[in-house]
């Protein structure tokens, strides 16, 4: 599983504000240097100033600011199996009655949007973070919230509509998800990708083994030469590991 990176954090997609009222979403302001537009959005820490643009949330910035340590970020595939994990949770979700209407087709099409590979710029988290994967898990909650808020009609940050903790996250932990998604996304690497890379090695192998059937070589046993044998039985043996 190759990590994507290494990123470029921008300095500025982290700026602190001091908390003013309760507002879930404040109006956009201006970075003064680099022109640069910012919306406020709170959580039970406090405010942080998130790139307009952005989809993830005041969590998500807080961890760029905490975990700036190796400029790689999480694979697509991580991030493409976290998506179908929430699309999975969504669903339960809806089931249980936990979600209902709009809201659950927002989140699940959000989710699903994710799991097929879209979004992933909005996540910027270092892969070198806290333990439980915590901040991963908060980054895909905000960004499928924001996501479902839009999908709904309403502004980014606004809490009331889609909250990624109450709504996107409910019934979950990240010592479940993270596990979960990681699990998940091996498997669908060993299938999709491991799976048909040894199949094509097997065949190569194979092919040699028949276009080499004639070339003799001498066998070796015990550390010294053995009766004579071909360079085809020694790649059709290298096939026939493979398949088995």
């Amino acid at each position: 599983m190759a990590f994507a990176g290494p990123a470029v954090y921008d300095d500025a997609c982290t700026r602190r504000t001091p908390r003013a009222g309760h507002s879930e979403l404040e109006d956009q302001v201006v970075d003064p240097v680099s022109e640069k537009q910012f919306r406020t959005e709170s959580d039970s820490m406090g405010d942080m100033q998130v790139p307009a643009d952005a989809l993830y949330g005041a969590q998500t910035a807080r961890a760029v600011e905490n975990f700036p340590i190796s400029g790689y970020r999480l694979p697509p595939a991580f991030l493409q199996a976290l998506g179908l994990v929430k699309l999975a949770c969504a669903r339960a979700n809806r089931q249980l009655g936990v979600l209902e209407g709009e809201k659950a087709d927002a989140i699940e099409a959000a989710a699903k949007e994710l799991a097929d590979g879209g979004m992933l710029e909005h996540f910027p988290i270092d892969v070198f973070q806290t333990g439980s994967g915590t901040s991963t898990n908060m980054n895909a909650n905000e960004v499928i919230a924001n996501r479902a808020i839009g999908i709904l009609g309403g502004e980014r940050g606004d809490r009331d509509i889609v909250h990624p903790n109450n709504d996107v996250n409910n019934g979950q932990s990240s010592n479940d998800v993270i596990p979960t998604t990681l699990h998940v996304s091996v498997l669908r690497m060993l299938r999709e990708d491991l799976g048909p890379a040894l199949v094509g090695l097997r065949d190569a192998l194979a092919h040699k083994g028949k276009e080499f059937a004639d070339v003799l070589t001498v066998g070796r046993t015990h550390c010294m030469d053995a009766t004579p044998s071909t360079r085809g039985k020694a790649f059709a043996g290298y096939a026939s590991q493979i398949e088995h």
